[in-house]
């Protein structure tokens, strides 16, 4: 017998490496649909508004987005289109919302490092934007945004304008998300798995501090251990992991996603 422990059959889950660009592109619509299907199933959904955002991984200045005025419930990977720096629809039979090039053509400019930007009109997210307030560190998942978030401190109407999106992109600076002022969150990562899941985290991190100052006076972690906490759960990799189940529970109960 041998005297050396045999290795481990299971792994921890690790981001995939693709062997295509049409790999890597199809992946990434894949993560897109699901993305839109999950928001629909948390309530993320008012009307027309909200949108979800990938970068094409070979065309830089180009990303795949969701047609204007349709459910987030019924998007699959067919219906995403591809927009290029112009706006104009470069694949895909629907028009593009115009707020969804204005703010997310001017994120993906702002930061090369970015795959992926979320936005919606989520109840809490909003209701929290309506405060000017940054969140504060009030838990451990809280802590994820700790010193890295941002606060776009101004509200003008609907984002048309690529100048007010290049605004909200400088405001961005080099943290993973926005609270937009009387408006709503927006999220950022490096893979479409990390933006859908900053998203649903921070907006349950809003309704966690809207819950905890109605009821009181909320205690603050102090900012060495909200700092520690920020590493061990706001990195990119956490980001990713944590969407993963979501992805699997979501592609079983509504398989028609990947069309």
């Amino acid at each position: 017998m041998s005297d050396v422990l045999s290795e481990p059959t299971t792994r921890v889950p690790v981001p995939p490496t693709f062997d295509s660009v049409e790999e890597e592109r199809l992946h990434r619509k894949q993560r897109l649909a699901a993305g839109f299907r999950l928001f629909s199933k948390c309530g993320f959904d008012e009307g027309i508004a909200g949108h979800i955002t990938a970068r094409d991984p070979e065309l830089l200045d180009h990303f795949w987005v969701n047609p204007f005025a349709m459910h987030f419930g019924q998007i699959s990977v067919s219906d995403l289109l591809l927009v290029n720096g112009q706006g104009d629809v470069v694949q895909g039979g629907r028009p593009v919302n115009l707020a969804a090039f204005a703010i997310h053509s001017q994120v993906h400019a702002a930061r090369p490092d970015v795959v992926a930007a979320a936005h919606s009109h989520s109840v809490h997210g909003k209701a929290w934007s309506a405060l000017g307030r940054r969140l504060d560190p009030l838990t451990q998942d809280a802590c994820a945004f700790y010193e890295d978030h941002g606060l776009f401190d101004d509200y003008t109407g609907v984002v048309i304008d690529v100048a007010e999106g290049r605004r909200i992109g400088e405001a961005l600076g080099a943290t993973k998300a926005l609270i937009l002022r009387n408006h709503g969150l927006l999220t950022v990562g490096h893979t479409v798995d990390e933006a859908v899941w900053w998203f649903i985290t921070m907006e349950r991190t809003c309704q966690a501090q809207l819950l905890a100052e109605a009821a009181g006076t909320p205690v603050q972690i102090s900012p060495q251990h909200a700092s520690l906490t920020a590493s061990q759960v706001g990195g990119h990799y956490l980001g990713w992991l944590n969407f993963q189940p979501l992805y699997d529970r979501i592609v079983a109960e509504q398989p028609d996603l990947l069309d």
